[in-house]
């Protein structure tokens, strides 16, 4: 088997919406996808955590179009590694980006394979829910970052990934009523609709997401 069929068979088992057409076309659509940083609603709250990038190696884990990859490189990044599972995402990335110390990988971030102590600081934002094995995730970004190292990433949080569905009660004239939270302490896989198409997601309570921290 070639590089590129173990690859495909690699991503082929995990969920790659993002390289379907019709949903990258949606995606594309979004606010976040049009406008960058500034579009992303939680953009605001996430910089406000972000310690000095100047100097420093950065992973960028699910970096999508590589907007948090091209501010790293702004804010003077030495080096930075995006890693996400679409090719399509990343070629638009590639698109994006005009800084040479960014590199982009192909690769489920769960998968990626890096030397211990190879970087400053591991940064994610809402791609955590899309993975599995979530503890995997932790212990690998503990074994690539230096002592002192940052880890800094968002999820959705749990109370809209719990019953799965994603959407409000209505009432008999559609009325919103109230968002559920039921099965909460019951983790695992979830369905629901983002931009009129199935996705999967993996509910964890906010108790595993610090504990496993």
């Amino acid at each position: 088997m070639n590089d590129f069929a173990a690859d495909k068979e690699v991503r082929s088992m995990k969920e790659n919406k993002y390289d379907n057409d019709i949903f990258f076309e949606k995606y594309s659509r979004m606010e976040r996808s049009k406008k960058g940083l500034e579009g992303a609603g939680e953009w605001q709250t996430l910089k406000a955590l972000l310690p000095d990038f100047k100097g420093r190696r950065i992973l960028d884990l699910g970096c999508g179009y590589g907007w948090h990859c091209i501010y790293a490189a702004e804010q003077g990044a030495a080096s930075v590694l995006g890693v996400d599972i679409s090719r399509k995402m990343l070629a638009a990335a590639r698109e994006k980006t005009p800084y040479p110390q960014v590199e982009y990988r192909c690769c489920a971030m769960e998968d990626v394979d890096v030397p211990e102590g190879s970087f400053d600081l591991a940064l994610s934002s809402l791609a955590f829910h899309y993975v599995e094995q979530y503890a995997g995730i932790v212990d690998k970004v503990r074994h690539c970052l230096v002592s002192g190292g940052n880890f800094i990433f968002s999820v959705e949080h749990p109370v809209f990934t719990a019953l799965g569905t994603q959407d409000w009660y209505y009432g008999e004239n559609h009325e919103i009523l109230h968002f559920p939270v039921d099965n909460y302490y019951y983790e695992g896989k979830r369905k629901a609709l983002f931009l009129g198409e199935e996705v999967v997601k993996y509910h964890r309570t906010l108790t595993t997401y610090l504990n496993t921290f």
